[in-house]
């Protein structure tokens, strides 16, 4: 792992489409919000799709709270196929105040954090907490 990025080095990424965003989040979770542009890749299922980024030179995982994206950056980079760059984002998806899609392809809803609801107990990131116990902000992937 080369590391963890915070928000501005994301953002300049996202405008740069520099690299490949992987959102280790359940399939649930990624369709009420993401990162424009990410992928949904489960950490559960990680192992299995590593080779997936064999031909990244940089990737850049996400999580709800910055904890759980530094394991699937680690598993990434420890990959042989893989010699590109990985990094986990610092503050997660809870730290998140850029744009944000909706559902699985986020056409028709671009919005960001602030645009979701002032005043509401809950962000988008971690919206559903106690729905299902794996889709949660604090969910075991």
């Amino acid at each position: 792992m080369d590391g963890e990025i915070g928000t501005e080095e994301m953002r300049e990424l996202l405008d740069a489409d520099d690299a490949r965003i992987i959102d280790i989040r359940s399939p649930a979770a990624f369709r009420r919000g993401h990162i424009p542009g990410s992928e949904n890749v489960p950490l559960g299922s990680l192992v299995d799709s590593v080779e997936r980024f064999d031909d990244a030179e940089r990737v850049v995982t996400v999580c709800p709270k910055g904890k759980s994206s530094i394991q699937a950056a680690r598993l990434i980079a420890s990959y042989e196929g893989f010699t590109g760059r990985v990094e986990s984002f610092e503050p997660g998806l809870s730290g998140w105040d850029g744009p944000f899609d909706d559902g699985d392809n986020g056409a028709d809803a671009n919005t960001t954090r602030a645009d979701s609801g002032a005043g509401a107990d809950t962000t988008r990131a971690d919206s559903g907490a106690g729905e299902n116990a794996d889709e949660g902000p604090d969910a075991p992937f």
